[in-house]
């Protein structure tokens, strides 16, 4: 071994290390792996499901098992992972998760991509030694809410949407109950998720490597609008879908495919396709006129943004004294939807508020729960009918035979389907507040932003949750705070509530990375840099499209022009903003 370096040996290969947190990164950077359920780079260790174990041989020759994801690398050991020992260790893990689990594989949403299933593949698990789960040893499963179902038949213990909830969110919705062979993880007292402040997220069934969390899903619901002859349907996509889906389909993370998904959505049967990034100009247009009103007229501040469903339903179950702090914009699928419904039916005469279908595609399961607000319908329909995730998308693209990588790339509708590179930008976290400081600037100053980039709002890794950038617009010393995960958020209302808070802008997204990471994303748990190729996926069509900033998009110079009159309008007061309610009974069968 070298002197000059830290080295060990995996199978007989040196190997150097450096700052790896343990073992199991080690291998995992010699280009070597070893199956877990259990390890997530993003989380803590756990060391709960044993798979991971490998055989170490000590330099004084001691011989012993260790789980590798536990483990610090140690120079001088020699690690096998491959051994007789530890691969029937391994089997034998599981086996017994197996036969505790609910095995009806194909009717199962994880199916294909569960590691439970793969694993077993892998080491030709075909027979089982012990008894088996029964029918009647079966536990209810939780689907009451409108974002996830919870199988808990499914459920091999390894604790990751615990700590999911824990260490994002700071929640702890999730949790273990009783002990020995009735251990279960489940909210509190045995609720239903519905039932609990839960705030939907989705990073607990993004990091479940089982079917026992997964989306609920509304694809088959849209198939049927889609045949239903009666009905127009229309769609708009999200921001950070267009660099996400290709995954699916073998795509590189990051790679934009919005050019593909105009032209699947069309093969798949809607209507009209819309694009969200351009009621995500509409959202700043809107908020950066709310945020430039309270800062020179001293209205309430910071002020919160409210593009985050999740970010906004903590608030109304945790903190509804601050619910004044929140943006009263609605998000920018809420405007979207609020705009076909409106608009449509007055010009096109095919459509009507009988037969228009609205559907959006987002990065996000708390979407299913936003669409769901009282607040968010008008005449007693709402505004969005039903919402899919990246995931659900990718599903009905399969479903419906498209050769995906092949598409030729379309264009979206016109009008709503104009974009700048701040529309595109909310993907990511800081995107919101930096699209929103480029036409703030020009609201105070008359101006454009010198510099358009606004490198300090950026960041995607777990080191980067919470920024703090200082802006001068002209003299006017304006403070942002950035912050991903209602964990970094708590911390930032807390320094509200005791004073020593220097900000006047709060961006707030519920997920680790923002959007590009939302729990309706294909998994990418295992691997932390895809969230970074997938931010840079949306920051270089901001860098390459033309137009840069929302208030130059000139489909919403026009829709201002033309139907809304200006911003912060009567009338967009009536259609692109929203109302709060305190939550904190905290039920989603409070909004009925």
């Amino acid at each position: 071994m070298s002197e000059d370096k830290k080295t060990l040996f995996i199978e007989g290969k040196e190997v150097e290390f450096t700052d790896e947190p343990n073992l199991l990164e080690v291998i995992r950077k010699a280009g070597m792996n070893v199956p877990t359920f259990c390890y997530r780079p993003d989380l803590t260790q756990f060391g709960a499901c044993r798979m991971c174990v490998v055989e170490v041989e000590y330099p004084n020759g001691r011989v012993m098992v260790n789980s590798s994801c536990t483990m610090p690398p140690e120079a001088g050991i020699k690690v096998k992972i491959n051994s007789q020992r530890v691969r029937k260790i391994r089997k034998t893990v599981l086996e017994l998760l197996l036969t505790n689990h609910d095995r009806e594989c194909t009717t199962c949403d994880k199916s294909g991509q569960c590691e439970l299933q793969q694993y077993s593949e892998e080491y030709g698990v075909r027979k089982l030694k012990y008894p088996t789960l029964t029918k009647e040893e079966m536990m209810e499963i939780d689907d009451k809410n409108p974002s996830l179902v919870r199988d808990p038949n499914k459920c091999i213990l390894c604790g990751a949407c615990v700590r999911a909830c824990s260490e994002f969110q700071g929640h702890s919705v999730l949790g273990f109950a009783n002990r020995g062979s009735r251990t279960v993880v489940q909210p509190m007292n045995g609720r239903l998720l519905a039932e609990v402040d839960c705030v939907f997220c989705g990073q607990c069934q993004a990091v479940c490597p089982t079917g026992a969390l997964t989306i609920k899903s509304d694809v088959d619901k849209v198939w049927d609008e889609i045949n239903n002859k009666e009905k127009k349907v229309v769609v708009q996509i999200a921001p950070s879908v267009r660099v996400a889906i290709g995954e699916m389909f073998g795509l590189k993370p990051g790679e934009n495919t919005i050019g593909k998904i105009y032209a699947a959505l069309r093969r798949i049967g809607f209507d009209l396709v819309f694009d969200t990034n351009f009621s995500a100009d509409l959202t700043i247009t809107e908020e950066a006129t709310e945020f430039v009103d309270r800062l020179t007229n001293k209205g309430l501040l910071p002020m919160f943004t409210s593009c985050c469903p999740a970010w906004v339903r903590y608030m109304e179950t945790q903190h509804p004294d601050m619910l004044g702090h929140l943006s009263s914009c609605k998000s920018p699928e809420g405007m979207m939807s609020s705009v076909l419904k409106d608009l449509l039916p007055k010009h096109n005469e095919e459509y009507t508020e009988d037969n228009t279908v609205v559907v959006s595609i987002m990065p996000c399961t708390a979407k299913k729960y936003e669409a769901k607000r009282s607040q968010l319908r008008r005449n007693g329909k709402f505004d969005t009918d039903y919402v899919l995730t990246t995931k659900e998308f990718g599903r009905m693209i399969k479903e419906a035979g498209i050769d995906f990588e092949n598409l030729e790339p379309e264009q979206a509708d016109s009008p709503f389907g104009g974009y700048t590179g701040a529309g595109t930008i909310f993907g990511a976290s800081g995107g919101v507040a930096e699209a929103a400081a480029r036409t703030a600037y020009y609201y105070v100053t008359g101006e454009n932003i010198p510099e358009t980039d606004i490198k300090g709002m950026r960041g995607v890794d777990k080191n980067s949750r919470s920024k703090t950038v200082e802006l001068d617009i002209k003299g006017t010393h304006v403070v942002v705070r950035v912050v991903s995960t209602l964990k970094e958020a708590e911390k930032a209302i807390q320094e509200i509530k005791n004073g020593t808070a220097n900000f006047q802008l709060l961006e707030v997204m519920a997920c680790p990375g923002g959007c590009i990471n939302g729990g309706g994303q294909p998994f990418s748990c295992n691997d932390i840099t895809i969230k970074e190729q997938r931010a840079e996926g949306l920051y270089k069509e901001d860098r390459e499209l033309p137009v840069r900033l929302s208030h130059e998009n000139p489909d919403i110079i026009r829709f201002y022009k033309e139907e809304y009159e200006k911003p912060g309008s009567h009338k967009s007061h009536e259609y692109l903003h929203t109302t709060y309610a305190d939550m904190r009974k905290g039920s989603y069968k409070d909004l009925k």
